[in-house]
């Protein structure tokens, strides 16, 4: 949370001076640029060289822990489907409602081209793939090329792949494999990290630079990306709440008042890991057999991020609709994928990790510009109350339906992973 303040004012401090600089003497603040944006380009490429090692560790290993799971008995099994259906649902539903938000509510013209120009104008979406080419993509003829070319799409299937071959090895040679890309998928957190403690400099190094090349506009546009991703946070919540009540067939009042404590947790931590124990109680309080709570509730916490499919998906949209590029339908079903696999892999890390983890390769994959992250990361912490907020009411709702379809006693705590 703190890490988040300091970025958040290292972007809005380099942007005011560099609208003072532009303001006072437009030519010394067009001087200055060569000095100063690459430094923010520099801090932007240590960001992107972790993306490919690390989507890569991330992906098998969260396979392989959901593979775990699920053989860990009927309640964890269940648990799991519901899982993923819930997180394609919310993709699906954030690739119909964002554009919709943007076409109800337009970024002004002139707002866009100078948040466009500053967040690195020249950037063009290429040829649109034919359907037969898209799925030729699919399945790379040299993985080790697919990497080094930054082909996320075809790259995750392959590590998908190979991730579910792991999982049909013998336990002594799945655990050799599984730990070696766990301490892979570590080790490139700690070069995130590393790279993420200089983020304040680098941020301020590119909010000045958007500064003097859109000015004023600059915060125009960083609001209004503000208000439609949180608008996706918020359709989120109310999705989750609909199922609760339809679905799940929980009373609203007797929902949101179980709700409400840990609610009041996750708005202050933005952390669905630190609400755990509110979720259990607000679980309890709906009756769920506090045996089944305390085996499905951890493993939502580790791999269910109902809000991440959707605001991820959310960000991407609202980056190519912003420098104009056509999304076609299998390139929206590729965002998906590579969305429902990286929330299934994601980490529970400050949002400031995760939004450039599980950003970054649904763009590749979109072939959307993934240089905006850099600076869209820095106003993440509003939006992330919202992908909080979800993603506990939705574990609390999907704790309630499994724990509703398995009549047996669950699973030992400790057969999972």
């Amino acid at each position: 949370m703190k890490s988040a303040w300091i970025i958040l004012a290292a972007l809005i401090g380099g942007m005011l001076l560099g609208i003072g600089i532009e303001t006072l003497s437009p030519d010394a603040g067009t001087a200055s640029l060569p000095w100063i944006e690459p430094i923010g380009l520099l801090w932007l490429n240590a960001l992107k060289m972790t993306i490919v090692p690390l989507v890569v560790a991330l992906l098998i290993t969260g396979i392989t822990a959901t593979a775990d799971a699920a053989r860990a008995g009927k309640l964890a099994s269940r648990a799991v489907l519901i899982f993923l259906a819930a997180i394609i649902l919310s993709g699906v539903m954030s690739l119909i409602v964002t554009p919709l938000l943007l076409r109800i509510f337009p970024l002004a013209a002139d707002t866009a081209a100078a948040l466009r120009s500053g967040l690195g104008g020249s950037a063009e979406a290429g040829a649109s793939p034919s359907f037969g080419d898209f799925l030729l993509s699919l399945v790379p003829t040299n993985p080790i090329a697919a990497a080094a070319e930054t082909a996320i799409l075809p790259l995750i299937v392959f590590t998908t792949i190979f991730a579910f071959a792991i999982t049909r090895l013998a336990p002594e040679q799945r655990a050799t494999l599984a730990g070696l890309f766990k301490a892979l998928g570590d080790a490139m957190l700690i070069v995130i990290g590393w790279v993420l403690a200089l983020a304040p400099i680098g941020v301020f190094a590119l909010g000045y630079a958007l500064a003097v090349k859109a000015g004023l506009a600059a915060f125009g546009g960083l609001v209004h990306y503000v208000l439609i991703v949180s608008g996706i946070g918020v359709s989120c919540i109310l999705l989750a709440l609909l199922l609760a009540i339809v679905v799940v067939r929980i009373p609203p009042a007797a929902f949101v008042r179980a709700m409400v404590p840990t609610m009041a947790v996750a708005i202050s931590t933005q952390s669905s890991l630190a609400s755990l124990p509110a979720m259990l109680r607000s679980s309890a309080a709906l009756g769920v057999d506090p045996q089944k709570a305390d085996v499905v509730l951890p493993l939502a916490v580790a791999l269910f991020r109902f809000t991440s499919t959707a605001m991820n998906l959310a960000v991407v949209v609202y980056v190519a609709t912003l420098f104009g590029f056509e999304l076609t339908p299998w390139e929206m079903a590729a965002g998906l994928a590579v969305a429902v696999a990286s929330a299934l892999s994601a980490v529970s890390l400050p949002g400031s990790i995760s939004f450039v983890t599980s950003i970054a390769p649904i763009a590749t994959a979109m072939g959307v510009p993934v240089a905006p992250l850099a600076l869209l990361v820095a106003v993440e912490t509003f939006p992330d109350i919202f992908r909080t907020l979800g993603n506990v009411i939705a574990d609390v709702t999907a704790t309630k339906y499994a724990a509703d379809g398995v009549a047996d006693n669950p699973a030992p705590t400790g057969a999972m992973p």
